[in-house]
């Protein structure tokens, strides 16, 4: 029996790639967790700042308890089985009245895996709507393989490389419309894309990316992984991570600023160009 998700969400996830809304935390307790990602910025601008967003789960320990939720971590099971560990995280803030944006892409194309049987829950921490650039989903796109993405490096999008599918037939795209503390959950090939937040507040979104049963593995980079349940994973060429003791914790800060720089390689593989996230 599936602990969180119903029989109908987890066809529907294996159909169309996606599933939304899941109710996580409550609406206040979202806000207050937005708050304190305000907060650390003003007291910590070095450590989480525009360019500087990735695995912030090691440094904050209100975000790792975010990673272990029960609820986060039961729908993982549900989709991927009891061992589960985290390969990273990503905060997507978009700036009140930002051009910022992200293209057409699937996750999966840089993040050097063995295979991409793998699921993103992005919990909303503000209201993710049309009007704040929610993401927009391609259903059933997750059935194919990766396809071409080209490059562009645009500075407007939020992606590392700016990389781009083209030719994406967005009248198909289906808007994950969330308030905030609900989450949804995505494939790591299906083809996404969200515009750019036309409001006059943030949109503040944390990708737990991406969840992955003990099978697969990074081939391009070391595997750094965050334990989460059921068997600890055993990596030769990695480690498993530590979870902070409390916000700002030096040993999981320490840890970051080495798997940010072994995911800087990841994603950057093969490219002349490198921006500093």
């Amino acid at each position: 029996m599936p602990k969180v998700l119903t029989k109908e969400q987890i066809k529907q996830y294996h159909e169309e790639g996606f599933i939304f809304p899941i109710q996580v935390i409550p609406k206040d307790e979202a806000l207050a967790i937005a708050a304190k990602i305000e907060e650390a910025e003003r007291l910590f601008p070095q450590e989480i700042h525009a360019k500087n967003r990735n695995n912030l789960h090691l440094s904050f320990s209100f975000l790792d308890k975010l990673v272990h939720n029960k609820i986060v971590v039961d729908a993982m099971e549900d989709l991927l089985g009891p061992d589960l560990a985290l390969w990273a995280t990503v905060m997507f803030i978009k700036e009140p009245s930002s051009e910022h944006y992200v293209s057409w892409h699937q996750d999966a194309t840089y993040m050097g895996m063995n295979a991409n049987r793998f699921a993103t829950p992005w919990i909303s921490l503000s209201t993710s709507d049309r009007n704040t650039g929610c993401m927009t989903m391609i259903p059933g796109a997750h059935l194919q393989e990766i396809v071409n993405h080209e490059d562009t490096f645009d500075n407007n999008n939020i992606l590392t490389r700016g990389q781009i599918i083209n030719n994406v037939d967005e009248s198909l795209g289906v808007d994950l419309i969330l308030e905030p503390g609900e989450m949804s959950i995505h494939s790591g090939t299906v083809v996404h894309a969200s515009k750019p937040n036309r409001s006059n507040n943030r949109r503040i979104g944390f990708a737990l990316q991406s969840y992955m049963p003990p099978n697969i593995k990074q081939v391009f980079g070391k595997n750094f992984w965050t334990h989460v349940r059921g068997k600890k994973r055993c990596d030769p060429n990695g480690m498993t991570l530590d979870r902070p003791r409390y916000d700002m914790d030096p040993n999981t800060v320490a840890q970051r600023k080495i798997v940010n720089e072994n995911l800087a390689r990841i994603l950057y593989k093969d490219s002349d160009i490198k921006r500093n996230y």
